[in-house]
């Protein structure tokens, strides 16, 4: 039998992580739009420092996920 403190914590694990996967599937979307933003030639330092910023979001995210699971 699962203790309630135990269950409630699985709970809260669980909302977590369905929460992190929203995050990245939302930043995958938003990664795929900036590189098509991206032009073939003198690539803007504005969309590229974006670019990086979501990639970098994600990556975070993508280590907290596997710590939680």
């Amino acid at each position: 039998m699962i203790q309630p403190g135990i269950a409630a914590n699985e709970t809260k694990m669980n909302s977590e992580i369905d929460r992190i996967k929203d995050r990245l599937r939302q930043l995958e979307e938003e990664i795929a739009e900036t590189m098509r933003r991206l032009p073939a030639h003198s690539v803007k330092p504005p969309v590229m420092m974006d670019l990086l910023e979501l990639e970098d979001e994600r990556d975070q995210l993508l280590q907290k996920l596997g710590e939680c699971q």
